[in-house]
C-alpha cells in the first residue's frame, strides 16, 4: 500500500507541474483564440526557453533573469518565424485543420533536431530563482522555485484575462478567431494578429520553460510530452478558454502526481489520458466549455 504521509508534498509538486501544463495550454488557447488552429510546435517553445536561457547564463555568462528575458523575446521572436514559414502559406491557402496539425507537427520536428544539432543531447537544468532553503510547514517542504511558480502563472493568467477582455488588440485577437473576413472587412489587420497570437503563446511556452526547467532538466527532445500535456489541458479546461486551460493542467499535474506515488511513474502517462477520456465522456466541452 502506497504511503499517504508524502501525498501532501506530492500534491504541491503537482500543482507546480500542473501550472506548467497550463502555461503551455494556454499557449494553445491564446493561438486557437486567435486563427482557429490548433499549433503541436507549442512544446518546442518550452524546450527552447530552458535551453536559450541555459546558454545565456552559461555561455555568455549574463544574470539569470537576463538570460530568462532573453530567452523569453528570442523563443517569441522563433514564434514568428514559424507563423510566417510554416503557418502563413497554409493559413493563406485557407488548409484544413488537420494540415496545419501536421504541419506545425513537423515543425516540433525540425526545431527539436536543429536543437540537437545545435545544443547536443546533453540535459540541462537552470539554478533556483530563491537559492535559499524551503519554507517548512510540518512534514512539508515548499521551495521558493514552487513559489515563483505559481505566483507568475496567476500573475499571466491575470494579465491575459485583462488583455483579452479590456484591449483592443486583444478583442482584435478574438474576432479574427470568430470570422476573419468580417474582422478583416472591420479593419482589423488579421496577418498581423495571426502574428501577434504566435509571439504571445511562443513567449508563454518559454516563460514556462525557464520556469521548470530549476526544478528538472531540458533537453532537445522534452517538447512533445509537454505539448501533449499541455494539449490535454487545455482540453479539460475548455479548448479556447485560457482559465479553463490552467485549472485543467492543474488537475492533469494533480493526477499525474497522485498516479505516480500510488502506482509508479510508468502509469503517469495512463493517468493524464485517463483524465482527458474522463472529460471526452463526461463532459467534453470541458470544464468551462468551448468559447467557439
Amino acid at each position: 500500500m502506497p504511503d499517504l504521509s508524502y501525498l501532501p508534498q506530492i500534491a504541491l509538486s503537482g500543482i507546480a507541474v500542473g501550472c506548467i501544463y497550463g502555461l503551455i495550454g494556454i499557449g494553445f488557447c491564446v493561438i486557437y483564440n486567435a486563427s482557429g488552429i490548433v499549433n503541436f510546435a507549442q512544446g518546442a517553445f518550452v524546450m527552447m526557453g530552458g535551453m536559450i536561457a541555459y546558454s545565456a547564463l552559461k555561455t555568455l555568462g549574463l544574470p539569470l533573469p537576463i538570460a530568462a528575458a532573453a530567452a523569453i523575446v528570442v523563443v517569441a521572436a522563433a514564434g514568428v518565424v514559424v507563423e510566417r514559414i510554416v503557418v502563413r502559406p497554409l493559413w493563406d491557402r485557407k488548409a484544413t485543420m488537420f494540415v496545419m496539425i501536421l504541419a506545425t507537427l513537423a515543425a516540433q520536428i525540425v526545431v527539436e533536431r536543429l536543437a540537437l544539432i545545435v545544443a547536443g543531447d546533453q540535459p540541462r537544468t537552470l539554478p533556483q530563482f530563491t537559492d535559499l532553503p524551503p519554507i517548512r510547514f510540518g512534514s512539508v517542504a515548499v521551495s521558493y522555485q514552487f513559489l515563483w511558480i505559481v505566483g507568475i502563472s496567476f500573475l499571466l493568467i491575470v494579465l491575459l484575462d485583462q488583455f483579452f477582455k479590456r484591449t483592443k488588440t486583444g478583442k482584435a485577437m478574438r474576432a479574427c478567431a470568430f470570422n476573419r473576413e468580417a474582422a478583416s472587412l472591420q479593419g482589423i489587420n488579421v496577418s498581423r494578429m495571426l502574428a501577434l497570437s504566435f509571439a504571445l503563446s511562443a513567449g508563454l511556452g518559454a516563460i514556462a520553460g525557464v520556469l521548470i526547467t530549476p526544478t528538472q532538466y531540458t533537453a532537445f527532445n522534452v517538447g512533445v510530452p509537454f505539448a501533449i500535456s499541455g494539449f490535454i489541458a487545455a482540453i479539460v479546461g475548455g479548448f479556447g478558454h485560457p482559465l479553463g486551460a490552467f485549472i485543467g493542467g492543474i488537475m492533469l499535474g494533480l493526477a499525474q502526481s497522485i498516479a505516480i506515488v500510488a502506482f509508479g511513474a510508468g502509469l503517469k502517462n495512463v493517468a493524464a489520458l485517463s483524465v482527458l477520456l474522463i472529460f471526452l465522456f463526461i463532459r467534453p466541452g470541458g470544464i468551462l466549455g468551448e468559447t467557439k
